[in-house]
């Protein structure tokens, strides 16, 4: 059983993000403003009501255990907001998400809009930053196909990582690729893998981070010392499940007709897929 430990109270923020570098050239709109809290935190309060979960407030807590949030369907740890009465939890981020941002540093051509619904469609959006799926809570460009979750919202172009010891330059996907010789990506110092996404580079030497990786520098993960689960392929699971039962049917098969007909058979399967 987890323990629930309330925070320190609320501080009235300005601001959803904080960003090291020239803060100036990045306008936001304040927390009070956001159409998705219809219950913005009073002073001396913890607690919001958010559009998402409007039959119960939400609890800002503390908990170094793992949690998936409602809202983006990103894994999280540490600080949220939480629904004491049923199985409900907010990335603090998603709950205080504003509206829209302004010249956001990694997206600076156009405005970006808070959405508390996935984009329609048969195929699902990817995140401009780490490539993942986006399932929830999500920015979306209004004048171009770019989106990203909240979490990569809170990533900048220049970051510093426990890590490593010098600064990391966030690269977009394609010049990543180019520069690494039309190669899928580079092996990431934290996962070891290659992969899609948008990748932080040292200038100074040969050290990669993925996007992906790097959101666990502020979704709490890293801070707790948790690793992300790999989520299996459901498209994998279904094959296997597929593959039992047609061992199954074969088996019943040659049980039917007979042993040595189904010997042949089995080895005339066998031959065609040499």
């Amino acid at each position: 059983m987890n323990i629930m430990v309330s925070s320190p109270r609320l501080k009235k923020a300005k601001t959803f993000f904080s960003y090291k570098k020239s803060p100036s050239s990045l306008q936001m709109t304040s927390t009070s403003a956001a159409t998705t809290l219809l219950q913005p935190p009073r002073k001396g309060e913890d607690q919001i009501l958010h559009s998402s979960h409007p039959q119960h407030p939400l609890t800002q807590v503390y908990s170094p255990y793992l949690f998936t949030c409602m809202g983006c369907k990103e894994y999280g740890a540490g600080r949220r907001f939480k629904c004491l009465r049923c199985d409900y939890d907010l990335h603090d981020f998603c709950a205080l998400a504003p509206p829209s941002l302004h010249s956001h540093p990694l997206h600076t051509k156009h405005p970006i809009v808070f959405s508390i619904k996935p984009a329609g469609g048969f195929l699902r959006s990817a995140c401009g930053v780490c490539g993942k799926t986006t399932k929830g809570f999500a920015y979306r460009c209004t004048a171009c196909s770019f989106e990203m979750h909240p979490c990569c919202a809170k990533l900048e172009r220049e970051m510093d990582v426990p890590s490593h010891e010098h600064a990391l330059f966030l690269h977009p996907a394609d010049s990543a690729l180019i520069s690494n010789g039309g190669d899928s990506g580079f092996p990431c110092a934290e996962c070891g893998r290659k992969r899609a996404g948008q990748v932080y580079h040292c200038s100074l030497c040969d050290y990669h981070l993925h996007a992906i990786c790097a959101k666990d520098m502020v979704n709490g993960l890293y801070l707790n010392g948790i690793k992300a689960p790999e989520k299996k392929s459901k498209f994998g699971a279904a094959a296997r499940i597929a593959s039992q039962a047609f061992t199954g049917f074969l088996g019943g098969l040659i049980e039917g007709i007979g042993e040595g007909f189904g010997e042949v058979l089995i080895d005339s399967i066998a031959k065609g897929k040499r």
